[in-house]
C-alpha cells in the first residue's frame, strides 16, 4: 500500500533538508560547514572603527579641530598647529567619530593676534621649538556642522 505524507510531515522534511543543505554546501556546491553564517566580504561594518587615509579632508579638518581645542586649553603664548597625522580611524556613529594620532608643533604666531593657522610657520628657534604627540577623538555631525573634541591627550 502506498502511503502519502501529510502537509505537516512534508514541511518538516523540507525544513530538515534545508538545514542540512546550509550545513553541508555553499553556493558553488562545495562543502562549507559555516555557509549560513558567512561573512559577506564587507569592509565596512556599522559602528566598527576603520583605518582611513591620513590625508583625507575629513581627517585634516578633524585634526585642525583638535589643535584648536588644544590652543584654547593651554596658556602657551604661541599657537600650535598640526604638523602630521600619523594614524586615523573613523567610526560611523551618530555622525562620524575620528580617532587620531597627531603631531602638533608650536608656531611663531602669538595667541593675542588671532591669525589663521594656515598662515603660521613652525618655530625654528631651538629654545621655542616644541613638538607634541597627541591622541584625540573628534565627533563630527556634518548635517549640523557640529564638531566636538571630547578626548585630547598630548605629551
Amino acid at each position: 500500500m502506498h502511503r502519502m505524507l501529510t502537509f505537516t510531515q512534508a514541511t518538516m522534511w523540507l525544513a530538515i533538508l534545508l538545514a542540512l543543505y546550509c550545513l553541508t554546501s555553499d553556493s558553488h556546491g562545495a562543502y562549507s560547514p559555516d555557509f549560513c553564517s558567512k561573512d559577506l566580504n564587507s569592509s565596512v561594518k556599522p559602528g566598527f572603527p576603520k583605518a582611513i587615509n591620513t590625508s583625507k579632508p575629513g581627517v585634516l579638518k578633524a585634526a585642525r579641530h583638535s589643535v584648536e581645542k588644544f590652543n584654547n586649553c593651554t596658556n602657551d603664548i604661541f599657537l600650535f598647529k598640526e604638523s602630521r597625522v600619523n594614524k586615523a580611524l573613523v567610526q560611523v556613529v551618530k555622525g562620524l567619530k575620528y580617532m587620531l594620532e597627531v603631531e602638533i608643533g608650536r608656531t611663531t604666531c602669538r595667541k593675542t593676534t588671532h591669525p589663521h593657522l594656515d598662515n603660521c610657520d613652525f618655530q625654528t628657534n631651538p629654545a621655542l621649538k616644541r613638538i607634541l604627540h597627541c591622541y584625540s577623538e573628534v565627533w563630527v555631525i556634518p548635517w549640523l556642522h557640529s564638531f566636538e573634541v571630547p578626548v585630547l591627550h598630548c605629551h
